[in-house]
């Protein structure tokens, strides 16, 4: 299973449109190579630089195995979108405080559907997932920023 990206490539630089210095819309997401035995996918996009704990900026699942796009600031149809660490449901681009950090888009093939509500937060998504993952799929983007001025 692949997960690529018309605007960004794997460890490649994201674009500012994609964060909260820009529009703040999810990339593009192609998906292909989908296991002919997975149920449904979900994708958790998450930041392991954060200062103190990784930091969730999406998390979506009851994705379609047919899906071969998630086209920029979409969610597709029948897909549900759990908490993130900004508190709320929907995609939060990266947002660092300052420096470096890679954020880790990884899409999972699994077995089953996931039975879960908008209020599930990854741990959640995780433990429902955990022994049910077909293949897993990963992406990452990196984005910068300059320590802000005082």
């Amino acid at each position: 299973m692949r997960l690529t990206s018309f605007a960004f490539k794997d460890g490649g630089v994201m674009s500012a449109k994609y964060t909260c210095d820009g529009d703040n819309v999810s990339p593009p997401l192609i998906i292909s190579d989908v296991p002919s035995d997975a149920v449904s996918l979900a994708l958790i996009v998450d930041d392991p630089d954060a200062p103190g704990e990784v930091w969730v900026h999406w998390t979506l699942w009851g994705i379609s195995p047919e899906t071969d796009e998630i086209e920029e600031d979409t969610v597709p149809q029948g897909t549900t979108e759990g908490l993130t660490s900004f508190g709320g449901t929907g995609y939060g681009g990266p947002c660092p405080p300052t420096g470096s950090h890679h954020y880790f888009f990884k899409l999972y093939a699994l077995d089953i559907e996931l039975e879960l509500d908008s209020e599930a937060d990854k741990k959640e998504i995780e433990d429902a997932m955990r022994e049910h993952i077909v293949e897993e799929a990963r992406l990452i983007g990196i984005y910068s920023r300059e320590k802000k001025k005082q």
